[in-house]
């Protein structure tokens, strides 16, 4: 139950709705919408164990679950409609070990933010667009909107003023919390120049929060898109890439990849950012025939960092955005003609040895991790076993 849901609109219930849900659930659903939009939630069953809701409940936060307000906590009574603050809202349910019931079932649209400024997080910057129509509606000229370090000036048209803000210069400060590595800025918009000033400056505080956790399923070099928000949550950019020698120079293009039985697999995760104080690190690859179920028939090449496969091995990066490792495909291709492989990757601050990326093997539970950590998940494949004259995969 729960995942990540970026469609415009669609529904969310309890598993098994409209039977009953089962004991000790323990479900997050990520609901993330367009730029510029908001999230509208209504729910239209509630048939909970009710009374004080803390053994059976429904909690649903305006933004990521770890560091978003908490907009409401419920177990029954009426139907309620929540409106996120952003192009995100979390939704979480809960079940205890005692009493089951019919659960919940919920319906989330995504409606116009209604906004005069917008903010795309981008892989290198923040783009953001200011309409002077708001700018003159205010009394303000477009020739005042500046950065905080007016060194960095905007393009300015007919429509609009654009500013295209690094994340790495132009004043953009970086933070850590639970959920996200965060990007701000700000943007002055100051009155005019005279003796007697009267309007006060604006501030318009800018910011792109990278989450933590994005969900992403292709079929072979999956590649993270990074979307686009008002409250300015976005992903980061990362894709994976077999090679076909430790030497990590020509790219194995083919889909299916057809490999021998005992072959050696040389992968290469790559993360696309203007930040160079990231690093990147790997913490978990599965193997397993089904793209879509990871935890049936999963065969674990390295977990929390911890190698599984006697043949799993790392290599040296020539950049910290960079993560380079292989393994041999003889104990799962031969259980299984055609596999899946999902890979988690981690994003940590360069030099901060505390984190996973550089402690390597750790016996942490599941959801214990690190402020200063981003993770990532890919998908690729298929990799089949070569049978009679099938082809090697082509490279370039």
């Amino acid at each position: 139950c729960g995942g990540s849901v970026s469609d415009s609109s669609g529904i969310l219930q309890s598993p098994n709705y409209p039977g009953s849900y089962p004991n000790d659930a323990d479900c997050v659903w990520e609901i993330q919408v367009e730029n510029s939009f908001r999230v509208t939630l209504t729910f239209r069953d509630i048939a909970m164990q009710s009374a004080t809701c803390q053994h059976d409940y429904i909690e649903v936060y305006d933004g990521p679950l770890h560091s978003s307000p908490l907009l409401g906590r419920f177990c029954s009574g009426s139907f309620p409609t929540y409106v996120s603050s952003s192009n995100m809202m979390s939704v979480r349910f809960h079940s205890d070990s005692r009493n089951s019931f019919r659960g919940f079932q919920a319906h989330y649209s995504s409606i116009p933010a209604g906004h005069n400024t917008t903010i795309q997080c981008l892989p290198d910057y923040m783009h953001v667009v200011v309409s002077r129509d708001y700018l003159q509606s205010q009394g303000y000229s477009a020739e005042r909107v500046t950065l905080n370090d007016n060194r960095c000036r905007p393009t300015v048209t007919s429509q609009e003023v654009v500013f295209n803000i690094p994340y790495n210069g132009c004043g953009t400060v970086q933070e850590e919390n639970n959920d996200t590595i965060n990007y701000s800025n700000m943007i002055r918009v100051e009155s005019s120049g005279y003796i007697i000033k009267r309007k006060k400056n604006i501030n318009l505080h800018v910011s792109c929060k990278m989450l933590r956790k994005s969900w992403q399923q292709v079929m072979y070099a999956a590649e993270d898109t990074v979307d686009v928000n008002e409250y300015q949550f976005g992903r980061y950019n990362m894709n994976i890439t077999i090679y076909d020698s430790p030497a990590f120079q020509r790219q194995v293009r083919s889909s299916p990849y057809y490999i021998d039985l005992n072959q050696n697999l040389y992968l290469q995760a790559c993360l696309y950012s203007s930040d160079t104080n990231l690093k990147v690190a790997v913490d978990t690859c599965v193997a397993s025939p089904d793209p879509h179920d990871f935890n049936t028939l999963a065969y674990y090449l390295v977990r929390n960092g911890c190698p599984r496969d006697p043949s799993y091995a790392t290599y040296y990066s020539p950049s910290s955005h960079f993560a380079r490792f292989k393994f041999n495909a003889f104990e799962f291709m031969s259980q299984h003609p055609s596999v899946y492989l999902k890979c988690q990757m981690l994003v940590c601050r360069l030099g901060d040895y505390s984190s996973h990326c550089y402690r390597g093997c750790s016996t942490r539970a599941k959801r214990d991790t690190s402020s200063a950590e981003e993770k990532v998940d890919v998908v690729l494949g298929p990799l089949q076993l070569r049978v009679g004259g099938a082809p090697r995969g082509n490279t370039e």
